[in-house]
């Protein structure tokens, strides 16, 4: 079992086509021999009768046979007449017994295979008896000759042999080269994966030029090679990002903390903790929002139910803490969709944190309900506009990336932690939806769309009344 294991896949498949091919050959060749074997035997056994037959009419004509009774070496003939006497027959037999007791049947002739007795001690002959008529009653002609053996010919057999040996040699050299060309591609393959490792991401396994499954092996490799090129150059941003923006609060607690060793007369407990506090609390929502994204890339089942967007918005609406800006929020009833609540929530309270801290004076929320062509029951429709200084359209994108911050009125001093539209994307898509920043007059239009959910007759329930 081990041995069998070392085997090279080139060496298993030319070891089967050089079995089969043996054993096929062989076949061939056999049958070859048999169909040949039953030629000659049927020619044969014409010959004999022919021969046979022209002494059976001789003796019907003339009562005696005139000149040799065989033509061809190694032909036997005898001539019995109705009493059973041998009356004529070829040197080889003569003074013998008669060579078979068998009789022509009703076509006058019959054939069998008659061994040892005249024939000697081991060797069979073709006899074929046939009938003369004469007056006094019907005579025998018997004719023989040696049985053809399987092989026919030596030299036929000798040829036979080793035509099969050639072809099966043959077919093996060609299995053998087709299979070795067939994976050499995946040797170039494997020799590049063995080279691709983290200091060179970017290289790519070698696609062959003929589109067949070993093409389509190297096509998957490749994309799955760009899927952890990108995935490992994510998670090394995330990993700068997120040790920068934690080193910050750190290192002011740091700070705060050495200073009151250096200098505890010029603090008290209460104030470096209310200092500490600060950088805390950052700390904890970035942490908090890391093991969302965590969970979030991991794709965790969660449980999808139907939900009144509009009641779930308007209660985010009303629990928004009261700051200096004003929230005006126009919700269209009835709107359902299928998500989870605490989710969705979490993505109203980014986006509302986010317009909060951007925004000059008014933040605008508006869902509604819109019809779409590839959702049967539509789409929900949920805005949330600012009134601030707004993004450059080739720039929209980049605040969905982790940790990024575009400018001086979007840094980290207003209490964002760069995580938080992420995670609202993310949740987005979780449920089937987008979230994207579009056009609008002035500030930022962060608009959502989630696919209607439309209940069914299993699902609805009669009205009251």
């Amino acid at each position: 079992m081990t041995r069998s294991r070392n085997i090279t896949i080139t060496g298993r498949i030319t070891l089967f086509t050089a079995v089969v091919s043996a054993l096929l050959c062989t076949l061939l060749a056999v049958v070859l021999m048999i169909a040949i074997h039953r030629y000659a035997t049927s020619a044969l056994s014409s010959e004999i009768r022919a021969a046979g037959g022209r002494v059976a009419i001789t003796v019907e004509d003339l009562g005696r046979v005139s000149g040799p009774l065989a033509q061809h070496p190694g032909r036997n003939v005898q001539v019995v007449d109705h009493q059973g006497r041998v009356v004529e027959s070829t040197p080889a037999l003569r003074g013998k017994p008669p060579m078979a007791t068998f009789s022509p049947d009703g076509m006058n002739t019959r054939e069998d295979v008659v061994c040892g007795g005249v024939f000697g001690h081991g060797q069979c002959d073709i006899v074929i008896a046939q009938s003369a008529d004469r007056p006094e009653g019907n005579w025998t002609v018997y004719a023989s000759s040696p049985v053809v053996p399987m092989w026919v010919e030596p030299w036929l057999a000798s040829r036979m042999i080793g035509s099969a040996a050639v072809l099966a040699v043959a077919i093996t050299y060609l299995g053998n080269r087709i299979v070795s060309a067939s994976l050499r591609p995946v040797s170039a393959i494997r020799r590049e994966l063995d080279e691709i490792n983290a200091t060179c991401p970017s290289r790519r396994v070698p696609t062959p030029h003929n589109r067949d499954e070993i093409s389509d092996l190297a096509d998957s490799i490749n994309h799955t090679l760009t899927r952890l090129d990108t995935a490992m150059t994510q998670q090394r941003q995330f990993a700068s990002d997120a040790s920068h923006d934690l080193r910050s609060p750190i290192a002011a607690m740091r700070a705060e903390v050495e200073d009151a060793l250096l200098a505890p007369e010029g603090t008290t407990v209460t104030r470096l903790c209310n200092t500490l506090l600060g950088s805390l609390k950052r700390i904890e929502s970035i942490v908090s929002d890391l093991l969302t994204l965590t969970k979030l890339d991991a794709s965790a089942p969660t449980a999808l139910t139907p939900i009144d967007l509009a009641d779930l918005v308007g209660e985010e609406c009303r629990m928004h803490p009261q700051t200096t800006k004003r929230l005006i929020c126009r919700l269209e009833p009835g709107v359902q969709v299928r998500a989870d609540p605490q989710h969705v929530g979490r993505l109203l309270t980014n986006l509302l944190d986010n317009a909060d801290r951007h925004a000059e004076s008014t933040i605008t929320v508006t869902l509604q309900h819109e019809d779409d062509e590839s959702c049967p029951g539509g789409v929900a429709v949920l805005e949330v506009l600012d009134d601030g200084p707004g993004i450059d359209p080739d720039k929209r994108e980049l605040v969905f990336r982790r940790f990024t911050r575009l400018d001086s009125a979007r840094n980290k001093n207003t209490g964002g932690s760069g995580l938080g539209l992420p995670i609202a994307r993310r949740i987005a898509e979780a449920a089937g939806g987008t979230l994207r920043i579009e056009d609008s007059d002035r500030g930022t239009r962060f608009v959502l769309r989630v696919p209607r959910y439309a209940r069914d007759a299993s699902d609805s329930t009669p009205a009251a009344g």
